[in-house]
């Protein structure tokens, strides 16, 4: 071999951050270190694998081609070093969940995850849709778990479990108890929506294209339960999954608005890069999420304590 696994290391750390001081920071190597890596990764096979565009390093044709097989090697070299330092888990796990889904389900499934496989490692990052899709497309993470459309080419869709959303307001409101609602009607009314680029936005808007008026949005927040707070406090109307609002609506502290006119259902799914190496972990991972939903559905059946 004429490159070494700590030079390849180095490649996909630079090509994933865009810099070599941020690589250096995220490998706890010298700025220095790394960036002789890199150069003497290049030198010896006399190819250029990274291209300098303003203050920042981005990857070229070549660099695009190596950097799913560099991942995919270093993935199955540290399960090789966990066996032989006799490690009782099943390696690392970088999952991405976005909000409905890291929330209600994901520390769940990562609970399980390490009582059954104690000494794993395994890391959550919250986010919305798109940014999931690209931290996926970057090799950033091994796994996402999204509640919107992926259409990239080097991403993997799988589904998982069909969810639906639901409009809904205080008991207070005058649109609490009245029945199906008309779009027009609700468009004029106050929204506190989700910000551009979640999955629920997404939804929404897409149930609404064929009306020409706009949502009155009056608060974008990112986080679900922010928006449960403030349609309670009578600020105005939200839409969110059903498994986020199915707790509030036994207690009666939020009430479902019927819409007939609006098609409010996704798909759940499961996204990896297509070069993605499925490690025995994340195997096992995507087994246990399977294995929550058998049977079930819609996501709001699922068998979960009480949430507030």
């Amino acid at each position: 071999m004429h490159f070494t696994l700590r030079q390849l290391e180095v490649f996909v750390a630079v090509a994933q951050h865009e810099s070599v001081s941020r690589a250096a920071r995220a490998l706890s190597l010298s700025q220095s270190a790394t960036s002789t890596a890199l150069a003497e990764l290049e030198r010896q096979f006399d190819c250029q694998l990274l291209d300098r565009v303003g203050k920042r390093l981005r990857l070229n044709a070549l660099g695009f081609q190596l950097l799913p097989k560099a991942v995919a090697l270093l993935d199955r070299a540290e399960e090789i070093e966990e066996i032989l330092h006799g490690q009782q888990g099943i390696g690392s796990l970088d999952v991405g969940a976005t909000l409905t889904i890291g929330n209600y389900l994901a520390t769940l499934l990562i609970s399980d995850f390490m009582q059954r496989h104690p000494g794993s490692r395994v890391r959550l990052a919250v986010r919305n849709t798109r940014e999931i899709i690209d931290r996926v497309r970057q090799h950033e993470l091994d796994l996402g778990l999204i509640e919107g459309h992926c259409e990239e080419e080097d991403v993997i869709t799988q589904p998982w479990v069909e969810d639906e959303l639901s409009v809904f307001c205080s008991p207070r409101h005058p649109l609490a108890g009245q029945g199906p609602v008309e779009l027009d009607r609700l468009l004029r009314e106050a929204w506190i929506m989700r910000e551009q680029g979640s999955g629920t936005r997404m939804t929404l808007e897409q149930a609404a294209r064929h009306r020409r008026g706009r949502f009155n949005t009056l608060l974008e927040l990112e986080h679900t339960e922010g928006i449960k707070r403030a349609v309670e406090s009578g600020l105005g109307i939200g839409c969110v999954s059903k498994l986020a609002l199915r707790d509030a609506f036994r207690r009666g502290s939020l009430v479902p608005i019927p819409t007939p006119e609006l098609d409010l259902s996704r798909q759940f799914a499961f996204i990896w890069h297509r070069h993605k190496y499925l490690a025995t972990g994340m195997r096992e991972f995507l087994r246990l999420c399977r294995q929550m939903t058998e049977g079930v559905r819609r996501s709001d059946e699922i068998d979960l304590p009480p949430v507030s």
